[in-house]
């Protein structure tokens, strides 16, 4: 036996149960660093189409996978016995990932519904005390466009279960008998999978390389940098640079504004003219970025930030930046020398900044922006209810890398390019290495609780391979935007996506070569229907948090269908 060396039938009942929290931690710890570094790759400008396009789905869906392929491994009797653990993983993970998070996403997105119909994302606040119990159809979310699509997606990525499972209604006999005559359906299936899986993978990419998972890179920049995993410049100048290498360099709107990439033209002897007017691109995810921050340190809600809060702001991000230089670019933006500046004008400052600061590399600068940084985040966390998130007021400080946060941005994107591959090479050989044993100790589980495997795989097996995508979901959803919604429910009806091509071509792959039988029908039906229902309630224009608790649950609903459906003869 290969390590982890520990038989799960030869431990008592109290060892198993330990050898299954032991299991499942390191199937849960390796999925959030596969998910952790996916998410730092997206911050590579030159990775981020092929990242959000192929390597975000397809990394995700290897817990799962994992499971499934080592649960048809072994001699042929036990591994028809113990591919029960891996349907269980799949209809599990497949099931919980649709109804579960989505319904949590849909409380903690949920906002108050106006007397027209639809969600009131401009309400201060967006959920009203009066509506914080409501569970009807007071509070809700918005369905955008992409979502709706990703239904329908989802919907034809189920063909390969009819594929498969239309011989099986019809042919029975001993198992032999029924894996014979289902082998090339299965081949058929396995094509038609993998055929779906890289339409999928290239729909994905052509998504992304149009800036369409835009939202998501967003939502992943302002997330680290407010985790404090990367610096203001570190997330965005070579995002910066990218779109603006695209464009032609110094093109001109109509009133002869230059855009594009910016020089610092000497137009005297010593004072450089200051170009603060980026792209409409690039200003346009500046705001989408750095937004809330702004209206965070905003503190008297005017609409303005004095000179001292933008040197706030960026020594909050991990900046360090001169009084000297803020003077500079104050002397720019303040016209009207109020001493103040408008949103408008600190996406400007912030877009000098980012492509034109050197790093302070002196140690001295170092030791000076760390206690300066300590100091006005304690004041603007008090002040402001911190950044990016309006609930974190007495939360602990989270200890920030400095390895990467003094680096300049060239030197970030680098540590964060091995950082994050680093991470996924560690996750993904943690799952290879603890998934065979995690299939055998839930396979013994079912032995000692008398149940069939498919129920204990069912209920365990997502919570050690799909917490990331719950994690994230939620993370997402609590921002309460349109479009923060939108990336939770996407990426959900990704991860389904890739459970209906990916991981059943291993069972397609399971089933040709290996000789075994696909006996599931009560599964397969109980997957098909919950994919079918919320496809259905994803075309609303408004999700309702009582078609949120509809979705919640279809997750004990399809339990009770597969036991009844399995009571009457099927399978």
């Amino acid at each position: 036996m290969g390590f982890p060396s520990i038989d799960a039938e030869e431990v008592g009942n109290t060892g198993l149960f330990w050898l299954f929290l032991s299991y499942g931690y390191v199937l849960y710890y390796a999925s959030n660093l596969i998910s952790e570094g996916s998410d730092l790759l997206l911050l590579i400008p030159s990775m981020a189409g092929l990242v959000g396009g192929v390597v975000l789905p397809l990394l995700g869906a290897v817990p799962d996978g994992a499971i499934m392929l080592f649960s048809g491994l072994g001699d042929i009797e036990t591994a028809q016995e113990t591919l029960s653990v891996g349907v269980g993983a799949l209809a599990g993970s497949t099931i919980m990932l649709l109804t579960i998070p989505w319904a949590l996403s849909v409380y903690a997105g949920r906002v108050d519904i106006g007397l027209d119909g639809k969600p009131n994302y401009f309400g201060k606040p967006k959920l009203s005390p009066s509506n914080v119990n409501d569970f009807g159809d007071k509070t809700g979310v918005s369905i955008s466009p992409e979502v709706k699509q990703g239904g329908t997606i989802m919907l034809v990525t189920l063909l390969p279960y009819f594929l498969i499972q239309g011989p099986a209604l019809f042919i029975h006999g001993p198992t032999e008998d029924v894996a014979a005559g289902e082998k090339y359906w299965a081949l058929a299936g396995l094509i038609i999978c993998l055929s779906g899986f890289f339409a999928y993978l290239y729909m994905q990419v052509q998504a992304s390389n149009k800036g369409m998972d835009r939202l998501q890179r967003v939502q992943v920049m302002k997330r680290l940098m407010q985790e404090g995993a990367v610096s203001l410049r570190g997330a965005l100048r070579a995002n910066i640079v990218e779109i603006e290498m695209k464009t032609k360099s110094n093109t001109r709107d109509a009133h002869g504004t230059t855009y594009g990439a910016v020089e610092v033209v000497d137009t005297s002897d010593t004072q450089p003219e200051i170009n603060t007017n980026p792209p409409p691109e690039v200003r346009s995810i500046l705001k989408d970025v750095l937004g809330e921050a702004f209206q965070h340190f905003d503190t008297d809600g005017n609409g303005t930030l004095s000179k001292k809060e933008v040197q706030i702001f960026l020594h909050d991000f991990h900046e360090t930046i001169d009084d000297s230089e803020v003077e500079k670019i104050f002397d720019v933006l303040d016209v009207d020398r109020n001493g103040v500046v408008d949103f408008d004008e600190f996406i400007g400052a912030c877009y000098y900044f980012i492509v034109h600061n050197e790093v302070k590399e002196a140690e001295s600068d170092e030791k000076r922006a760390s206690d300066f940084s300590t100091s006005t985040h304690k004041i603007m966390t008090k002040e402001a209810g911190g950044i990016f998130n309006e609930d974190d007021e007495g939360e602990e400080e989270e200890e920030v890398p400095e390895d990467i946060l003094h680096l300049s941005p060239e030197e970030q994107q680098k540590a964060i390019k091995m950082r994050a591959f680093r991470m996924l090479t560690i996750g993904t050989g943690l799952v290879i290495l603890f998934s065979d044993p995690m299939v055998d100790v839930m396979q013994e589980i079912a032995v000692r609780m008398g149940l069939s495997p498919f129920y204990v795989s069912f209920i365990l097996a997502p919570l050690a391979s799909n917490a990331s995508e719950v994690i994230a979901s939620q993370y997402y959803a609590s921002k309460k935007t349109r479009k923060t919604v939108s990336v939770a429910f996407s990426a959900l009806e990704g991860a389904a996506a890739m459970m209906n091509t990916f991981c059943l071509s291993i069972f397609m792959g399971l089933i040709y070569w290996r000789g075994l039988a696909w006996q599931y029908t009560a599964e397969t039906i109980a997957i098909v229907m919950v994919e079918l229902i919320l496809s259905i309630l994803v075309q609303r224009e408004v999700m309702t948090m009582k078609w949120g608790l509809v979705a919640f649950s279809l997750f004990p609903l399809s339990l009770v269908l597969v036991a009844t459906l399995e009571a009457y003869g099927f399978d």
